[in-house]
């Protein structure tokens, strides 16, 4: 009776999926120049890794596991959020799942823009750190690429979850840093929040684990003497302990494939998921290079995948392909589609997938009909937030039909 029970859930939440599908679909079909019968996605001649992935969501469906754990990597259309937040919610849509996680940058405090699902304070000054700029770069930069560097003698910071259908409370909180004697780092006051606390520095993260579920957290930090002179937040890790997926949006404007190489504890702080999947969206200010090259970009990427698996030795890849943009507003970028026949064969190579975002525009130009349409942004290289979700929703009904196709689980 149990077991009929289940099956007769597992259908109901099936049924309402291919229905979301449906109405995606359907909000495309109103822009001509989109081409879905591109909308697929690609798996390599081996694609054995990428099944042990989707046997990963039928063991978390069905109960036999608790987690499966996603990071998406990629430059101003990741930061942005709304591209991210559309997988993420179709991810739980699948099992209509609460718990998981995700990763968290408070970009507010360092003066950039931040997702729509959280919100993030401080009442001191920060100064922005990132791999995308070598004015901003420095020592020590963790896998968000980014981070905000404070001096002040008193100083409180910390985020909400705002109302969201992916994560709206965590049980468990990492917060990445480094440990800088010169200052004291605390929770600050809170009637009835009872936690516990470890500070693993080998890790270069504080962890909190809470008696209960919350939207939100606020941390003193105060200044006791002038010995290192700096503090430095890389981000904070939330987790929900019920079943579910962690996401972890990581992007950072003007990043290319070559910023996260520069990140020293990228592989530290990514082991610490580790991730199932790992999502490429990079290649968009590689193309925009003046000394942009293929090989150069394959080299890249082969060299983050060799530090993503060290960090997790049965991850496996995602690629989307660089999306089409103008080098200037009347100069239309060729570059993409060496971009393509790379991501393609990285794909081989790698055992991995892909998703042709390119194609799926509609190639070479296709920037400036989104544009006209009134779904990508005047610059012609990033989209408004109707666009952004109109590409995500159309790439997670590939993903969600591709893991239908393979699954066990009807």
């Amino acid at each position: 009776m149990i077991k009929n029970s289940h099956s007769r859930i597992l259908l109901f939440l099936r049924y309402l999926t291919l229905m979301l599908i449906t109405t995606n679909l359907v909000h495309a079909q109103q822009y001509p120049f989109i081409n879905q019968q591109a909308s697929v996605l690609h798996l390599s001649k081996d694609s054995s890794a990428f099944m042990n992935f989707y046997k990963k969501i039928d063991e978390l469906k069905t109960g036999h596991r608790n987690k499966v754990s996603i990071v998406h990597f990629g430059g101003s259309h990741i930061q942005a959020g709304f591209w991210t937040e559309v997988l993420m919610d179709g991810f739980q849509k699948m099992g209509n799942f609460k718990g998981g996680g995700t990763f968290i940058f408070p970009f507010k405090i360092v003066k950039t823009n931040n997702p729509s699902f959280f919100k993030s304070f401080t009442t001191g000054q920060w100064i922005r750190k990132r791999n995308a700029l070598s004015k901003e770069m420095c020592d020590n930069l963790g896998m968000a690429g980014i981070a905000g560097i404070t001096n002040d003698s008193e100083n409180t910071f910390g985020f909400k979850l705002l109302p969201n259908n992916h994560h709206q409370t965590f049980n468990s909180l990492r917060v990445y840093h480094n440990f800088n004697p010169s200052f004291e780092f605390s929770i600050t006051e809170q009637v009835g929040l009872h936690f516990t606390r470890k500070d693993d520095k080998a890790k270069s993260y504080t962890e909190f684990i809470f008696e209960s579920y919350i939207d939100s957290i606020n941390f003193k930090l105060i200044k006791k003497d002038t010995l290192i002179r700096d503090f430095m937040l890389r981000g904070f890790s939330i987790e929900n302990s019920n079943p579910g997926f962690y996401y972890a949006s990581i992007g950072v404007n003007g990043a290319s494939t070559s910023s996260y190489l520069k990140c020293q504890e990228f592989v530290n702080e990514l082991s610490g998921l580790p991730p199932d999947l790992v999502i490429f969206s990079l290649g968009v200010n590689d193309t925009h290079a003046p000394n942009f090259s293929k090989q150069q970009f394959i080299a890249n990427y082969d060299s983050l995948i060799t530090l993503v698996k060290l960090a997790s030795p049965n991850c496996v890849f995602l690629f989307t392909t660089v999306t089409d943009n103008y080098m200037t507003r009347k100069a239309s970028n060729k570059r993409p589609i060496k971009a393509q026949e790379a991501m393609f064969e990285l794909m081989e190579k790698h055992h991995a997938a892909v998703y042709d975002l390119y194609e799926v525009m509609g190639g070479y130009k296709s920037i400036s009909k989104w544009y006209k349409a009134g779904i990508a942004a005047k610059d012609k290289v990033h989209f408004n937030g109707k666009g952004y979700t109109l590409l995500a929703n159309l790439m997670f009904d590939a993903i969600y039909k591709s893991y239908q196709y393979n699954t066990k689980i009807k």
